[in-house]
């Protein structure tokens, strides 16, 4: 299971820098067409019929195919306000993932399959904002989850007693998490140190706002990528079901990959307008 689990994972990360290394067209492209299977899972998450999440799935990947193509400046426009609002969001889902009844809440049909189409639309423009910075600075935002996912899962498994949310997810662990942490911002660090002049998303945020408030900042992102974990991992628990869907071998759905990205990037995109 590990080996394919690491194939795969490693055929993802080699399809996503090929297509930026190709261009930045065809990253969007790739980048639409993943988000848009990841809506896709989540929406049959809420409950919504397997005919129908595809439908408003692919509908909502036209409409960002056609921004990229014809209106780049809706992008601009509308990527600030999308993430404050999915931040403010995520704040909530912090305390509902880690309230002990979080199983017993479950939004109306509707009110989740718009809560799906809000946050994930808010990711893609995130991500589109971080694609016209340069492809250093966008690797380095995917990096923080890169990290921490493959951090978490081997300190989770080597250390990992105390459970982060049993309620939820038996098997994630706060010593998980804790390497997580500590992984990203070793990496930080070292990049830091050896390549301080690289255009990266650390990078500027240790230009402008210190060491010690960059690295809290790493942290607090760090955490919001585990609580959109959990969250899907609460979504998948209330549907009965064990990954998002079966379309990755070792990985389960396509939202199974990205769901720390998720919250990730309107919020890293936000904190690099605050401190600009």
């Amino acid at each position: 299971m590990l080996r394919q689990r690491v194939f795969t994972a490693l055929t993802l990360i080699l399809i996503a820098v090929g297509a930026l290394i190709w261009s930045s067209a065809a990253f969007a492209l790739v980048a639409t067409a993943v988000l848009g299977f990841a809506l896709a899972e989540w929406l049959q998450l809420t409950g919504t019929t397997k005919k129908v999440s595809v439908i408003v799935a692919l509908s909502v990947a036209v409409i960002l195919i056609v921004m990229l193509v014809a209106a780049r400046d809706v992008i601009a426009l509308a990527v600030l306000p999308l993430a404050a609002l999915a931040s403010a969001i995520w704040i909530i889902i912090v305390v509902l993932v880690m309230h002990p009844g979080a199983m017993t809440f479950r939004l109306p049909p509707l009110a989740g399959m718009t809560l799906a189409v809000v946050l994930v639309l808010a990711a893609w423009l995130a991500l589109m904002q971080l694609l016209l910075q340069g492809a250093a600075m966008l690797l380095s935002v995917l990096l923080i989850v890169w990290i921490a996912d493959t951090a978490a899962y081997f300190a989770g498994r080597a250390f990992g007693r105390r459970k982060l949310a049993p309620h939820i997810s038996p098997g994630k662990t706060w010593a998980g998490v804790a390497g997580a942490i500590l992984a990203v911002l070793l990496a930080a660090l070292i990049i830091r140190q050896f390549f301080p002049v690289a255009t990266i998303y650390s990078n500027h945020l240790f230009a402008t706002i210190g060491v010690l408030a960059t690295l809290l900042i790493l942290m607090m992102l760090v955490a919001l990528s585990v609580i959109g974990d959990l969250f899907e991992s609460l979504l998948k628990r209330q549907a009965g079901v064990k990954d998002s869907s079966q379309l990755l071998p070792g990985h389960g759905g396509v939202l199974d990959r990205v769901d720390a990205m998720v919250p990730l990037l309107p919020a890293a995109v936000l904190i690099q307008w605050l401190v600009r």
